[in-house]
């Protein structure tokens, strides 16, 4: 019986990590299942952990207000590292691009355990565009020992960096195993629920009507601190009093860098179709996403999960390392220029025909069966 051990410390990872968590936790023939976080992120985390009904097996509590990079990546290989000492796994399973994969790769390696890498090979191979994601992937690639690619074309970029094809598998993108669990959970009386708790953070769903639209924003990366989420805002501003009839909502990230550069634009919070609210817990979210006309986002997962729900995205970033939704012409990428930003929506809200294109593109990223796949490879023993 091998000894797996799942580390992540995010919103994202642990969505991305909860279905696969599950296949392993049930096949105890074979794997003996620890969870620890490092609560890189922690109310939000917190939230995910408990819609997927994960409890940890160790919680390190690293996370400090207004943390800095260098401290939090200390932190992490500190606590890591005590724990594999203790625990010695088999193999380390990390997820994805944060400070909590390089920094948990790093410490297995160190002591000569391991890692497997979920979501290898995306890249976009410029080191300041996600930063610092873009070299947290890279350099946890060279630490890995398996590489679990969503796509192909993720797996091309491995071995063009060298990675040896026989450590490299293809197994789809596990937020789709995720969105699975999720919509399944969305019936008829849930959405009763939802509504309710949708109006406890300010927006109150019933306001959509056949000829009243929502779009809902997101915006949080390092790279677009300060001006980039102040032209959002006011291309929020304009786009909210140019469509009366379209309700923008954004959900605020808890990020202090965020909300200060959202705070110094004038008017922002005066408007009667803008809501600014507080972050969703995740079921929330994929419910708006689903009601959603359109999403405007600076987020990666985003751009795997809205188009499986079939709504169509601008990414504001100047450039993504989820290419295959560009090419399926499900997303497209528009920058965080605020003329830019008005133009493309208000193509998308005039042109029937431009919007039906994107809404109709298939989504790349697989078919909800990732996590069965990964748990494979590592019960042959990672062959």
């Amino acid at each position: 019986m091998k000894k797996i051990l799942f580390v992540f410390g995010t919103r994202p990872e642990a969505i991305k990590m909860a279905p696969v968590i599950a296949r392993f936790k049930k096949d105890t023939a074979h794997f003996k299942t620890y969870v620890c976080v490092t609560a890189q992120h922690r109310q939000q985390l917190d939230s995910v952990l408990r819609l997927f009904g994960i409890k940890p097996d160790f919680d390190l509590n690293l996370m400090r207000r207004n943390q800095h990079l260098p401290e939090i990546t200390c932190r992490i290989l500190k606590g890591v590292s005590a724990l594999l000492q203790k625990l010695q796994p088999d193999w380390v399973l990390v997820q994805g691009d944060t400070t909590t994969t390089f920094a948990a790769a790093l410490a297995a390696f160190y002591q000569h355990i391991p890692v497997g890498h979920i979501e290898a090979g995306l890249r976009t191979y410029r080191a300041d565009s996600p930063y610092p994601e873009e070299i947290n992937r890279q350099l946890t690639s060279r630490l890995a020992a398996l590489h679990f690619a969503p796509t192909k074309l993720n797996k091309e970029n491995l071995l063009k960096e060298s990675v040896p094809a026989d450590t490299v598998f293809v197994t789809g993108n596990t937020v789709m195993d995720a969105l699975q669990l999720i919509v399944k959970k969305i019936s008829p009386a849930q959405e009763k629920k939802i509504a309710r708790q949708l109006r406890l953070a300010q927006y109150d769903i019933s306001r959509l009507t056949p000829t009243r639209k929502l779009i809902l924003i997101t915006c949080h990366r390092r790279e677009n601190f300060g001006p980039g989420i102040e032209q959002v805002a006011r291309a929020a501003i304009q786009l909210s009093k140019a469509y009366t009839q379209v309700d923008f909502v954004w959900p605020v990230h808890f990020n202090p860098n965020v909300r200060k550069a959202i705070k110094n634009i004038k008017g922002v919070s005066k408007i009667p179709n803008l809501f600014l609210i507080e972050p969703l817990d995740y079921l929330l979210f994929v419910y708006l996403m689903k009601k959603a006309f359109l999403i405007l986002t600076d987020s990666g997962g985003v751009q795997e999960e809205a188009p499986a729900l079939g709504t169509p995205v601008l990414v504001m970033r100047e450039v993504t390392e989820r290419t295959e939704a560009l090419s399926a012409g499900c997303v497209k990428l528009i920058g965080t220029d605020f003329q830019t930003i008005v133009r493309e929506t208000g193509k998308l809200l005039a042109q029937p025909k431009l919007y039906a294109k994107m809404k109709k593109a298939v989504c790349p990223y697989g078919d909800g069966k990732a996590g069965r796949r990964i748990l494979e490879v590592l019960k042959k023993g990672g062959k």
